[in-house]
């Protein structure tokens, strides 16, 4: 083993796991994230579509799009993130990729993804 792998391995260790669902491109989720505002804290719901998901290991993150108010809204979260409380997956996308930035470009029924029948 090189440096490289056993501070990987280490970084693996001390991180906590969580037990999320599996998801990917395609997918639309509800993300319950963490937020501050002064001394008060709450959970706020952002609810789109993946996009990506990048990385390895505990630097894996993904990307999450939405429309609010006619405007496009993306944001990136860390999978290993302590404000990151609980991901639900609400529709699992049927997609020929794993990152499906075309999506940015269609508006209206265009930017619709077929649901995969369970």
């Amino acid at each position: 083993m090189n440096k490289g792998e056993l501070i990987r391995f280490a970084e693996e260790q001390i991180s906590e796991k969580k037990k999320l669902p599996v998801f990917k491109a395609g997918d639309t989720i509800t993300v319950k994230y963490k937020i501050t505002e002064g001394s008060k804290e709450r959970v706020q719901d952002f609810q789109g579509i993946v996009l990506q998901i990048s990385g390895k290991g505990t630097y894996k993150t993904f990307t999450v799009r939405k429309i609010s108010n006619n405007i496009g809204v993306e944001r990136i979260f860390p999978i290993n993130s302590p404000f990151l409380e609980d991901i639900i997956v609400n529709k699992v996308g049927v997609v020929r990729r794993a990152r499906i930035f075309y999506l940015r470009k269609l508006r209206g029924k265009k930017a619709r993804i077929k649901e995969k029948r369970r």
